[in-house]
Order: C-alpha cells, then sequence, then structure tokens
C-alpha cells in the first residue's frame, strides 16, 4: 500500500498543477484568438448590447418565439430542468407551452407543433430554434407586423445557419438576430 500513496500523490499534484494551471492558460489564450477575446458573441444595436450566442426571451406576437427556458435565460444558472419525460410537472409543464402557442397560433394543429418550441434545451439557453420552429411562427408575425408571408419567408432563409462543415448538426436560426433583422426590416418599410 505504501508503494501506491507515493505515486497517487505525484499524480494528483500533476493534474492539479496541469488542469488548474497550464490548461486553463491554453484556453485562455485560445479565446484571444477569437474575434471577441473570449467575451461571446456581441451585437450591439441603439446603444444595447445583446449576447447571441446565449438565448433570450421573446414572448410578444410580433417577434418569432425563442426556445423555452428552464432557468428564465439567466446564463449564471445554466441548466435543464432534470425532469423526465413521464414527471407529472414536467408534462404539465409542456402542455401549458402548448395551449400557450395555439391561443397565439390559430390554424397551427398541435401535431405540427415542433418539440423545440415547448420544451427547453439542456443548458436552458439554446438560442437557437429549428427551421421549422421558425416557419410555423410566419403567419402569426407577419399578420401582427403587417408584412407579407413571402417576405417574412425570405427574411427566415436569409437567417439559416447551415450545419457545420456542412455535415455536424441541423439547419438552425438565431432567434434574436433573426428579430433584430425583422425589427431593421420594419424600419426601412
Amino acid at each position: 500500500m505504501k508503494e501506491n500513496i507515493m505515486p497517487a500523490i505525484r499524480l494528483t499534484l500533476v493534474c492539479l498543477v496541469f488542469f488548474c494551471g497550464i490548461y486553463t492558460l491554453i484556453v485562455l489564450g485560445l479565446a484571444q484568438l477569437t474575434p471577441n477575446k473570449g467575451n461571446g458573441e456581441t451585437i450591439n444595436l441603439n446603444g444595447k448590447k445583446y449576447y447571441s450566442n446565449i438565448g433570450q426571451k421573446f414572448t410578444e406576437d410580433r417577434y418569432f418565439w425563442s426556445r423555452p427556458s428552464a432557468v428564465d435565460y439567466n446564463a449564471a444558472g445554466a441548466a435543464g430542468s432534470n425532469k423526465g419525460p413521464s414527471n407529472p410537472d414536467y408534462l404539465q409543464t409542456v402542455q401549458q407551452r402548448i395551449d400557450t402557442f395555439l391561443a397565439h397560433n390559430p390554424g397551427v394543429r398541435k401535431a405540427d407543433i415542433p418539440s423545440d418550441l415547448v420544451t427547453a434545451s439542456g443548458s436552458g439557453l439554446d438560442p437557437h430554434i429549428s427551421v421549422q420552429a421558425t416557419e410555423i411562427q410566419i403567419k402569426r408575425v407577419a399578420a401582427v407586423r403587417g408584412i407579407t408571408e413571402s417576405e417574412l419567408r425570405q427574411l427566415v432563409e436569409q437567417n439559416v445557419e447551415k450545419p457545420l462543415l456542412g455535415l455536424f448538426g441541423t439547419e438552425r436560426i438565431n432567434v434574436l438576430q433573426l428579430n433584430l433583422a425583422l425589427d431593421h426590416l420594419k424600419r426601412k418599410i
């Protein structure tokens, strides 16, 4: 047993120095090479600062709605709800989200609602929704804003983010960027 204690202590110290010091400095150094120096993707518009890589809450009918958040979009407490799909509280929450969505989007069938509009992501801060989740909201947003649906579809198509390297992930839309583009489009008209 004595012969195992010293190697274990040495390994612990090496890991401590590497992961708490060297690795941290490497990640910090790499972050400094990114456009925002590791401070996240920011958008400055009309004197207001937005983080485009953190989910934002949009619930007004004139905007495309974001994916729900289990932490109310608080980046300091990123987490999922940790409730399983058979949990009664979770099922009630999802049903409330479905009912709210259907009330604001008449003519949409419950079966047509994409799951990302009624379920929170694992972090609770996902800034993206699927293209299908955006398309199902076009009729509502167009009616409220007085924009044609075809014009709005064009704006949505311009904001589609393709999969990484054309292989990894699915097409998605950053809700914040789409809604800012929507506000900008309305000013032009």
